[in-house]
């Protein structure tokens, strides 16, 4: 299983929301690429980064900070939030960055995820953002009539490889990650599976690592210290 710490962005500065809440904010650092450096000290391959305003407006108001933490880690970075045209596509992945994430374009506009998913494959990936049981849009602010089964079938037969999918009700809470949600998707769908929301512990991690999936996005718990990155990542391999 692969650990993706990650980047939540604001402003060019590293923020966690609660429970997808803008209003809900926490600042954590002025210069997310220190942050980055610091999963690389840890051992961690892969990051996850989400432009937040570009969740809430579109666009790639934080390209200049994404484009730092890659060119200062080295990582492999994923980047999610606003990315709803294939010129926004092209622009992270010609400038570099290994995979781009499309959230409300998957189920607003189905041919332009086509076209990406042709023309960039693997490089593609898709978020599942679910709140009661159906898929969220526009940065977590409304509810799409689309449910998670549904959702997760059409990607697969779209030809989408990896599923990033996050129970909302459980994101920075700190009270553990939804393994039922997980697991049940996992032995239901042939795509490889993030796990987002809520891995708060060690227990989470290795819960998650015992079931097989593809990759988990620690995010507060990092920030708060209730993970240690390094053991998490020791844990894993």
């Amino acid at each position: 299983m692969i650990l993706f710490p990650a980047i939540d962005i604001v402003g060019g500065k590293a923020v966690r929301l609660f429970k997808g809440d803008y209003d809900q904010m926490t600042v954590y650092s002025d210069r997310p690429a220190e942050i980055a450096l610091d999963f690389r000290a840890c051992g961690a391959t892969h990051i996850h980064i989400v432009d937040l305003e570009g969740a809430r407006d579109g666009g790639t108001p934080n390209l200049d900070t994404v484009l730092d933490i890659k060119k200062q880690s080295g990582l492999f970075c994923e980047i999610g939030g606003g990315i709803r045209s294939m010129e926004v596509v092209d622009r992270y992945l010609n400038a570099g960055i290994d995979r781009v994430i499309l959230g409300t374009a998957a189920i607003k506009d189905e041919a332009f995820l086509k076209k990406a998913v042709e023309k960039y494959g693997a490089r593609i990936a898709v978020g599942a953002d679910i709140k009661d049981g159906f898929i969220a849009v526009k940065g977590w602010l409304e509810r799409s009539t689309v449910t998670a089964d549904e959702f997760f079938e059409n990607m697969q037969n779209l030809g989408v490889q990896t599923i990033i999918c996050t129970d909302i009700s459980k994101d920075g809470a700190m009270q553990g990650t939804n393994l039922s949600l997980y697991r049940t998707m996992s032995r239901r769908y042939r795509v490889d599976i993030t796990a987002s929301g809520g891995v708060s512990s060690m227990d989470d991690v290795i819960a998650l690592k015992n079931m097989d999936l593809y990759g988990a996005i620690i995010g507060k718990a990092y920030y708060t210290g209730a993970i240690d990155l390094r053991k998490a990542v020791q844990a894993v391999q």
